[in-house]
């Protein structure tokens, strides 16, 4: 008995180390729960905001320096937006950006048509991006 004593202070087996280790063990768990706790919360409440979506539906080249974009809004009735329509190249550099203003509605999805000055000919007209106002 007196060697396996030995052994087990010599390689850190003693009564107060295995207690020493059952406190990291629980600080360390305790940690690992208050931060997953945190990040549920966290993400939980992230994605409460109202959503936007918007699609393209048919783009037309009038001339050389305007292109009609025709696209659909769908958003919380009586919220207010803006989008943002751009004219495309061929390089797919924007040649024309217009921001637009949407009034608030009863009416969950919407289309409308815009007319996009460019600097030169594009080849396609899209909706860059909607946000909420």
């Amino acid at each position: 008995m007196a060697v396996s004593s030995n052994l087990d202070e010599r390689y850190g087996r003693t009564p107060g180390s295995t207690r020493r280790d059952r406190r990291v063990l629980w600080v360390v768990a305790g940690a690992f729960a208050l931060i997953l706790t945190g990040w549920v919360v966290w993400a939980g409440l992230d994605g409460a905001g109202p959503a936007i979506e918007a699609r393209d539906t048919r783009h037309q080249i009038i001339d050389e320096n305007s292109i009609s974009v025709t696209f659909e809004v769908s958003l919380p009735t009586d919220t207010a937006a803006s989008c943002a329509v751009q004219a495309l190249n061929e390089t797919f550099t924007v040649v024309g950006w217009k921001v637009i203003d949407l009034a608030p509605s009863t009416d969950y999805t919407r289309s409308f048509t815009e007319i996009v000055n460019t600097t030169e000919l594009s080849n396609t007209g899209l909706i860059y991006r909607c946000w909420l106002t």
